[in-house]
């Protein structure tokens, strides 16, 4: 009880907080269902800098943990999992760039609503030390290399900015 918030204020504000990072990668004119699947690139590369610069991108941003009534008992997860497309080449430095290496790995079948994405044929890479690079340890997150259409597919929970992006 030092700091005078009590466990309701902490609980609060990490909600709050959490909202937040939700309402950053959500743009007011866009619907704010999360079956809605987005195409905009921005939030991503300001989360995921180390991939550069996306497009074709295919992605939900969506709450974990609500209760049916829709409130917020406590701190809030959100779940960032879609598909884009780096530039040309860029799988390619991406794993021929030393780190520990990558290996055929799929990934877990996307949510629903992106199904249609889901690209045909492709050989997913992963490693977990080029996972480490992007979140910077800040955040959960995998992340899928497709070299034959240069694509990543990703899976996070509460991505931060990287601290370079300025937000």
């Amino acid at each position: 009880m030092g700091d005078g918030l009590g466990d309701f204020g902490r609980r609060g504000a990490l909600a709050l907080g959490l909202a937040t990072v939700l309402a950053a990668c959500t743009s007011p004119s866009e619907s704010s269902d999360e079956t809605t699947v987005r195409t905009d690139s921005e939030p991503l590369e300001r989360r995921f800098a180390a991939l550069g610069r996306l497009s074709d991108a295919h992605w939900l941003g969506m709450v974990l943990g609500t209760d049916s009534r829709g409130s917020v008992p406590g701190p809030t997860d959100v779940r960032v999992v879609g598909f884009a497309r780096l530039r040309a080449g860029g799988v390619k430095a991406v794993t021929g760039a030393p780190r520990e290496g990558f290996s055929p790995t799929a990934p877990s079948p996307p949510p629903e609503p992106l199904v249609p994405y889901l690209p045909k044929g492709a050989h997913w890479v992963r490693s977990e030390s080029f996972d480490r690079e992007v979140t910077g340890g800040a955040y959960a997150g995998t992340f899928f290399l497709d070299e034959s259409e240069d694509l990543v597919y990703f899976d996070t929970t509460n991505p931060l900015p990287a601290p370079s992006s300025g937000h």
